[in-house]
């Protein structure tokens, strides 16, 4: 019933459009024409204008979105590099901590070196004073003792051993004597023996 009355509706519309075209003078229709015509027109330039901005908002919104991912990802980079540069400030203070305990030993080590050899100069000095005094009079016996005897001992030999040489005024005479197999006295007597009697 309802689409009964749509067709009627629709029929007697397009009957007065046909008696108003009936109508109308050709004048009234060329000028509805050409409104119709600029009106196309405009609305396919408008048509165009509204879909070149479309594809402008859709390649700027392209555009915004790879921007976005593109920080995203540059985000993402830095916030690695970051945790890099944390765990490599990590380490450093660790190895810091590290060389600080090594310094602080190495400098216990070096002011021990430093008392050692303080001592050492100490004991230096006190053997220094004692040889300034024991030294050149032992020196000055041995050599009276060469101007003697004209005998040059070996001081490096066995303490049982007794060996040097004499220089006599023609030939030198090696002297190569066991004291555990002799007295003192025949030592003494053997030894004396060497020295010349002549002044």
């Amino acid at each position: 019933m309802a689409q009964c009355h749509k067709f009627q509706d629709l029929e007697e519309s397009g009957e007065a459009l046909v008696a108003y075209i009936n109508s109308s003078q050709p004048e009234k229709l060329r000028r509805v024409k050409d409104a119709h015509q600029i009106l196309f027109d405009r609305h396919v330039d408008t048509k165009k204008t509204v879909t070149q901005i479309l594809i402008d908002v859709a390649q700027i919104e392209e555009t915004a979105g790879q921007r976005l991912l593109d920080m995203e990802e540059e985000q993402k980079q830095r916030d690695r590099e970051f945790s890099s540069l944390e765990e490599q400030l990590s380490q450093l203070t660790s190895k810091s901590q590290i060389t600080d305990s090594e310094l602080q030993f190495l400098q216990r080590e070096f002011e021990a070196l430093i008392n050692n050899e303080r001592d050492l100069e100490t004991l230096q000095n006190e053997v220094d004073e004692d040889t300034t005094e024991v030294i050149p009079s032992a020196v000055y016996v041995a050599q009276l003792y060469y101007l003697i005897t004209k005998i040059k001992w070996e001081y490096d030999t066995d303490p049982s051993i007794l060996k040097g040489v004499h220089y006599g005024a023609e030939l030198a005479t090696p002297i190569n004597t066991d004291k555990s197999t002799q007295t003192p006295d025949e030592i003494s007597d053997q030894l004396w023996g060497f020295v010349s009697t002549e002044w």
